[in-house]
């Protein structure tokens, strides 16, 4: 499967600048899958409703040329082709962008459909945005159960989109956050939303600016979960082989280096 990675969000928080990135990806059989969306194009033109006052302190771009629709549009595509989208979680910044793409199925964990959509807790109603799926997604909600993948029990390979497209459960940053693996052929890649936000949370080396720490902190649902989940990934970082590659959603360089390999 041919992977494209796409920008779909720049964030300028202050003393950050932040991406959404988001895989595009297609299968062998023709259809186009989205691993998150970022935000979309009702995001841009109608940003105090469908993003609230959470837009004053993350400050998205909101460019339409960033959207996963105008991209896609740009590749050749058309946003019909897009059958499939595989959201780690339901922060705005992830989920904008499928109102674009309604004929598409959107698959997520069950644990995150409940926090999100059917019953979320007051802190989780406060923190999500209803109005990005007042459209009437077709959800595809995946349970427990599964397979271990790489060392993380309950991953589920989502066969009904493709062979190859994994869905793996890491909750701590929301209720049923999860990654998503996605085999190339050449290696796997490894979307771990926002289960971290940079890179110097993998190698151990670099140092994380103090601004993403407490944004990760300050956003978490589980933080103990989020710091349990650094060392796993670090861990995973550590004794992989050249076949995977992991990536976050909003670290910029990690972007800029997949983007351009």
């Amino acid at each position: 499967m041919k992977v494209h990675h796409l920008n779909c969000g720049t964030m300028r928080p202050r003393g950050l600048d932040l991406v959404s990135h988001v895989l595009l990806v297609e299968t062998d059989g023709g259809g186009l899958v989205l691993v998150d969306s970022g935000y979309g194009l009702d995001d841009v033109t109608d940003p105090g409703r469908r993003l609230g006052a959470v837009r004053h302190l993350i400050k998205p771009v909101l460019d339409p040329d960033e959207t996963a629709a105008r991209q896609i549009e740009r590749l050749g595509f058309r946003r019909e082709d897009v059958r499939h989208i595989v959201v780690t979680h339901f922060d705005a910044d992830h989920i904008g962008g499928i109102s674009d793409f309604p004929g598409a199925q959107v698959h997520v964990t069950a644990a995150e459909a409940n926090g999100a959509v059917h019953a979320p807790s007051r802190g989780e109603r406060r923190r999500y945005r209803a109005a990005q799926w007042a459209h009437g997604p077709k959800l595809v909600e995946h349970g427990p159960g599964g397979e271990r993948w790489r060392g993380f029990a309950a991953a589920r390979e989502l066969d009904s989109i493709a062979p190859g497209i994994v869905l793996v459960p890491l909750p701590g940053h929301t209720r049923g956050h999860a990654c998503v693996a996605v085999d190339t052929g050449s290696r796997w890649i490894l979307h771990a939303g926002d289960a971290f936000y940079h890179h110097g949370t993998l190698d151990g080396r670099t140092p994380v600016p103090a601004p993403v720490r407490a944004m990760e902190r300050s956003i978490a649902y589980d933080a103990k979960q989020v710091r349990d989940n650094h060392a796993r990934l670090a861990e995973l970082h550590r004794r992989t082989e050249s076949g995977l590659a992991i990536v976050c959603a909003h670290d910029r360089a990690l972007y800029e280096e997949m983007r351009t390999r």
